[in-house]
């Protein structure tokens, strides 16, 4: 059995050995045919060496992903569980999995807790990830496994800005793409990715109205417009239409569909309806497929363009793209609209997940007056 030192050591050696191999096919795809790498593919390719560790069970790693996309779990959820079940074999020496029970799962659990300071919704993300493995990939039904208890986490109040604050914060966005996704995610309530993700054929500028497909929880829902956001979603459409006809004319043009529908449907992937609103400048390589094609705009630069626009706007809250969805369900609140309203636009399936933005509602420690304040 290794030392918690040892463990942590062997652990930030693969870390690195994986980070190097992203690094180094990523440079040579850039290189070479002026692609970008998603860090999946380098990292699918870097799990060999785990992989293997046991005889009985060779590629684990690749049984959890098949295992993950049988049952439809997003791409995320997929990366999140690989890489929980990676650090686990890690932190055991590399001892196979089916070697090990509840007092190695509970070990690993206690560490992120005491040794790593981890949050409790990321020690049960790493559970869920045990969970899957044992119950969905070794197909072990063990007394065990609901014996392991779940970290309580503790009720938080969203991050909300002000409306002046986030005038102040939309004021400081100089580029007009990222300009227009930020003023998208904060007059539409979606969040970052379903933004990003959104089809030309899921906007409706006549009705002023957008399909969010397939958002969290795989449902979809509608949401608004804002007036003043048509024409420059209109300009945003007719950029996105020339990148395309452009990349028709050099032979590609086709993009990714959900559910095998490029099979269905063989001339979708190069229909512009379904095209990315917000195309990325360059092509990239498909993590699972390996097929070339242009992708949405990288999440990181929404994220780092809102951080640098708060800064220079002089907000101290910590601020973050999803903090415009909780500005955007406050804001509609405090001017009156219904929360069934606001929890339909969310896309909530319980009116208490929207209720927690009744909280700045009650202003003042819900409304009651101080006794500071009746001094004379």
């Amino acid at each position: 059995m290794l030392s918690g030192a040892q463990r942590n050591v062997d652990d930030e050696v693969v870390s690195r050995q994986n980070i190097g191999l992203t690094d180094i096919l990523a440079s040579c795809a850039k290189v070479l045919y002026g692609l970008t790498v998603h860090p999946e593919v380098a990292l699918m390719m870097s799990d060999n060496s785990l992989a293997s560790i046991g005889s009985s069970s060779p590629r684990l790693l690749d049984q959890v992903r098949t295992r993950l996309r049988v049952k439809h779990y997003s791409r995320r959820t997929e990366l999140a569980y690989v890489g929980w079940i990676r650090r686990y074999i890690v932190f055991h020496g590399k001892r196979h999995p089916a070697e090990m029970g509840k007092a190695e799962a509970e070990a690993f659990l206690s560490a992120l807790a005491v040794e790593r300071n981890v949050a409790a919704a990321t020690q049960n993300q790493a559970l869920s990830a045990l969970l899957f493995l044992y119950r969905e990939v070794l197909e072990q039904e063990l007394p065990w496994l609901d014996e392991v208890s779940r970290a309580k986490k503790p009720a938080r109040l969203p991050t909300v800005l002000t409306r002046e604050e986030a005038a102040g914060l939309l004021a400081r966005i100089a580029d007009r793409e990222m300009h227009l996704a930020v003023r998208l995610l904060y007059g539409s309530g979606m969040r970052l990715l379903e933004c990003l993700r959104l089809r030309v054929k899921d906007i409706d500028l006549s009705r002023r109205e957008i399909v969010v497909r397939d958002g969290k929880g795989g449902k979809d829902r509608v949401t608004m417009v804002a007036a003043q956001l048509v024409e420059p979603l209109r300009a945003q459409i007719a950029h996105a239409r020339a990148l395309h006809e452009a990349d028709l004319a050099r032979g590609g043009g086709d993009v990714w569909l959900p559910d095998a529908l490029a099979v269905k449907y063989p001339k979708a992937p190069r229909a512009f309806g379904w095209q990315y609103v917000f195309p990325a400048a360059g092509l990239s390589v498909d993590p699972r497929s390996g097929a070339v094609r242009r992708h949405h705009i990288d999440e990181k630069r929404v994220q780092r363009t809102v951080k640098a626009a708060a800064a220079a706007a002089g907000i101290v809250k910590p601020v973050s793209p999803h903090t415009l969805r909780h500005s955007f369900a406050t804001h509609l609140l405090e001017g009156g609209y219904d929360i069934r309203t606001v929890q339909e636009l969310l896309g909530h399936s319980d009116v208490s997940t929207t209720m927690i933005y009744t909280h700045v509602l009650n202003r003042g420690g819900r409304a009651v007056v101080s006794p500071l304040d009746r001094l004379p």
